[in-house]
This record gives C-alpha cells, sequence and structure tokens, in this order.
C-alpha cells in the first residue's frame, strides 16, 4: 500500500508533465532546444540564487555534502569503468558506461522528486547537489569522451564554469555567508522564475524523449541502467555514514544520486560521436525505469 501512494502521489506527477511534453512536443511542434535554453540560462540560476540564498545550512556541512556527493559519483564512475573492463567492451562502451553513471538527470527529476517525496526543506541540500553534480558530471563525461576522442576536453571543462546556475553561486553564497538581506525586489523576481523550473523542465525532458528515433534495448542499455539507478544509491548510502551525512541531507543525496540519466549526456555523446544510440537511448530506458526504482528507493527513505 505504501508504495502505491509513493508512485501515484510522488511519482507519477512527475512523469505526467513528462509524458505532456512527450505526447505535445511532436503534435506542437516545440522546440525543446528553445525551452532548454530558457531554462538553462533563467529559471535554473534564478531558482539557484533563490534558494542558496535565503538557505538555512552552514557553509561547513554545504561543503561537506557537495565533497560526499562528489565522491560517491566518482565511486559510481569507477564501478562503472570495472564493469565495462570485466564484461570486456570497447573503449567506446566504457566511456559510455562511465559517462551514463557519472550524470544523473538531478534537474529536471532530481528536484521535483526530491520537493515532492521529501517536502520543500530538502530542496536546500538537492541543489547543493545539484550544483556539485552538474561540475563533477560533466568533468567525467567530457573527460571520458576526449579519452576516447582526443581534443576540446580542457576548453569542455571550463566552459562549465560559465554556465548561469554555477554563476548564480557566488552572489548566492555571498547573501548565505553574510548578514545582508537580499533586496525584496530581487527575492520576488527569482522566485516567480524559479517556480517556472520545475514544470518547463520536466516538459522539456518530455520533448527531448519524443526526439529519440527506434530505442534499441541491449545488455549494454540494461547493465548501464543498473549502474545508474541501483549503483548509484548504494553508492551514496555507503558513503553518508563515512561522512557523517543525515537526515534530509542523507535522503536528498540518495535520491539525486539514483535519478536517470540526464539528457545532457546524450548531447555530450553526440557531440564526440561516442556511441550516441547506446546512450540516448539508455536515457529513454533508464527514464522509463526509474518509475520502479525511484518508488522502491522512496519507500526506502
Amino acid at each position: 500500500m505504501e508504495l502505491l501512494l509513493i508512485f501515484i502521489n510522488i511519482v507519477t506527477p512527475v512523469f505526467a508533465l513528462v509524458v505532456m511534453g512527450y505526447v505535445a512536443g511532436p503534435r506542437l511542434a516545440l522546440e525543446a532546444r528553445t525551452l532548454s535554453r530558457a531554462a538553462y540560462y533563467l529559471f535554473v540560476p534564478a531558482f539557484t540564487f533563490n534558494v542558496i540564498s535565503t538557505a538555512s545550512i552552514e557553509l561547513t556541512l554545504a561543503a561537506r555534502i557537495m565533497v560526499y556527493i562528489i565522491i560517491v559519483h566518482v565511486a559510481c564512475s569507477l564501478l562503472a569503468f570495472g564493469i565495462a573492463k570485466l564484461l570486456r567492451r570497447s573503449a567506446e562502451i566504457t566511456a559510455a558506461y562511465i559517462m551514463i553513471a557519472s550524470f544523473g538527470n538531478i534537474g529536471n527529476f532530481g528536484l521535483s522528486i526530491v520537493e515532492f517525496g521529501l517536502g520543500e526543506s530538502a530542496l536546500v541540500p538537492a541543489t547543493f547537489y545539484f550544483i556539485a553534480i552538474v561540475l563533477v558530471g560533466f568533468i567525467i563525461c567530457v573527460g571520458a569522451a576526449s579519452s576516447v576522442r582526443g581534443g576540446g576536453g580542457l576548453v569542455a571543462v571550463v566552459e562549465v564554469l560559465k554556465t548561469p546556475a554555477i554563476v548564480a553561486v557566488i552572489p548566492a553564497t555571498f547573501f548565505l555567508a553574510t548578514s545582508f538581506s537580499v533586496p525584496l525586489s530581487v527575492v520576488r523576481i527569482t522566485s516567480l522564475l524559479g517556480q517556472a523550473m520545475i514544470p518547463v523542465m520536466l516538459v522539456t525532458l518530455g520533448v527531448q524523449l519524443s526526439e529519440v528515433k527506434k530505442p534499441r534495448i541491449n545488455a549494454d542499455v540494461m547493465v548501464a541502467t543498473g549502474i545508474r539507478l541501483i549503483g548509484g544509491p548504494v553508492l551514496a548510502i555507503l558513503f553518508a555514514a563515512m561522512f557523517g551525512v543525515t537526515g534530509l541531507e542523507r535522503s536528498a543525496g540518495v535520491l539525486q544520486a539514483g535519478m536517470p540519466v540526464a539528457v545532457l549526456v546524450s548531447i555530450i555523446a553526440i557531440e564526440y560521436d561516442i556511441v550516441p544510440e547506446m546512450i540516448t537511448t539508455t536515457t529513454l530506458f533508464s527514464t522509463i525505469a526509474s518509475l520502479f526504482s525511484l518508488t522502491i528507493l522512496l519507500s526506502y527513505l
């Protein structure tokens, strides 16, 4: 009964918005690029600034949980590398395993699932996790891809530091660390923009997934999905004890570690020509599979 209630009240509303985007995208000629750029440049940085600047969290705790989640994702990437080697996969498939393991959909899915499942107060640690995972995930993805194809890795890694959401962390941290209050007009602007982030990003995800053509589900897709949806949260649970992460911080971290593959991984795969069909298919497959894995994970937390 508990699983059913979690499925209906927490997971289903998130998937409903994705399905709306999946169905409406082709029919209304919605452009995923336009929607994603609006979220990237407006909604996500506004949300990030608003949550962090008004948060009630010690900087030492924020730093500790960010290091914790970075270690979790590095460990998950190493796990993927080890499994790919045991299976004697090619350099391209091995890189794909690593990319899939390192970068979950912590924006579209993660923040909405955390809010619905753990409450609005959990958005504070979840946002810090969001920033940390974007940094480490992007660096590992680009590093793995460029190690196979060569070139462009350093430039791409530097570019991530220009990400609007990460830039927004600088002024937000200033207000968090000092006694200065954010001007009311700024609070209202960022709050209004931030409220649009989750629904827009979920619909955008649906539009993006509707563009996946003829998915071919094979053993690599299923194994890589298992590493992302099962390996991630298991490692997060193990490392939480080592880092002394408890309460909402632990629950939010474990949930964020169990998210399906981020669409950005497919974009990087296409850019570097790292088996893009497999990675795009895994993105779609892991998103559908997470409908069940996240329900079970939420019941545990």
